[in-house]
């Protein structure tokens, strides 16, 4: 009833590769919080179920996992007692649909006189709000609707269900773990025109790969099952890029650290993720690129190829960046 939490490590074998060069005392990766939550039923979205405390919860979050079964199994009873992920897939889309579309038609009915007497903003909103209107009523999620990046912006604060990024899992059985089945076909052809990801992870296998020990029998295992690397893993990165997110490093002897920033963040605001007075008094940042740094084996040997660049407010932080902030409070 209640949603789990997990804080999840996000993998990235670069801070390994920093950490076995400046042998720092911590290492700290970055970390992303996946929320599970209940299973909808059908007419959640009129409070059957524990359905409105469930739509809360997805609120709440910044992007939607939906889990979806492709595997048949006797044993295992399904709430329609047939295998459709689609069928699955289309109950959820609906009651989400439904919360979003009271959710329009009642700020509609707020700004709809406002926009009648000429007011710009209102008139702006009445607009975006009845795209929205439309694509719900015909069944489509809100995410299909392309606004430009003020539209955007304006609506923000709807916080629609069906608005939010969304990463579609494929829980198969271990055999279809490395190309996937009919199930996970008909997934795919579903989902062509919605702008969402999709992922093929096998539980049940994932579930006896986190029961072994070392990373060496982890890795044997993946191995065996003609697998690259584990979906757990995947999933995390996969979540972490739906966020539009990236991570820079800090480096040296005292500390690795990864820290994550949204795609396009600029200079000072990467610099007020480590303390808000880095933002405030920000000068200027040193950069040097995870490659150079790996490369060159240290932060002298960069300094002294002329490998570290020195950036100023303008400078948009790129994927793997490592950095060091000079400010001024």
């Amino acid at each position: 009833i209640e949603p789990n939490v997990g804080v999840i490590t996000v993998p990235d074998d670069r801070i390994v590769a920093l950490a076995k060069i400046d042998n720092p005392k911590k290492i700290i990766p970055t970390t992303i919080e996946i929320v599970d939550i209940a299973g909808l039923v059908k007419g959640a979205s009129r409070g059957e179920g524990l359905g409105n405390k469930f739509l809360a919860n997805i609120r709440e979050t910044d992007a939607i996992i939906h889990v979806l079964r492709c595997f048949e199994n006797d044993n295992i009873t399904h709430v329609d007692g047939t295998i459709d992920p689609v069928r699955d897939k289309e109950i959820i889309d609906t009651e989400l649909q439904l919360k979003d579309l009271e959710t329009v038609e009642s700020r509609i009915a707020k700004v709809q006189k406002q926009a009648a007497t000429g007011d710009k903003n209102a008139k702006r909103m009445f607009d975006i709000l009845s795209r929205y209107k439309a694509a719900l009523e015909q069944g489509k999620s809100a995410r299909t609707v392309e606004l430009d990046k003020e539209d955007r912006k304006a609506a923000c604060d709807l916080h629609l269900l069906t608005d939010k990024p969304v990463l579609y899992v494929c829980n198969v059985d271990e055999k279809s773990a490395v190309s996937g089945n009919a199930h996970v076909e008909a997934v795919r052809e579903a989902i062509r025109e919605e702008n969402a990801g999709m992922l093929i992870v096998a539980a049940a296998t994932e579930a006896d790969i986190a029961e072994l020990e070392t990373f060496e029998e982890r890795q044997m295992f993946l191995e065996e099952a003609g697998l690259e690397e584990s979906g757990v893993n995947r999933l995390i990165r996969a979540a972490y890029g739906l966020l539009n997110l990236e991570t820079y490093f800090t480096t040296g002897v005292d500390e690795t650290r990864a820290w994550t920033y949204v795609k396009g963040t600029k200079a000072p605001q990467a610099a007020g993720i480590i303390h808000t007075d880095f933002e405030r008094g920000f000068i200027r940042a040193e950069v040097i690129k995870y490659d150079d740094y790996v490369a060159l084996g240290s932060e002298k040997a960069c300094r002294e190829a002329g490998k570290i660049a020195i950036e100023g407010k303008e400078y948009v932080v790129q994927d793997g960046d490592i950095m060091h902030f000079l400010f001024n409070v």
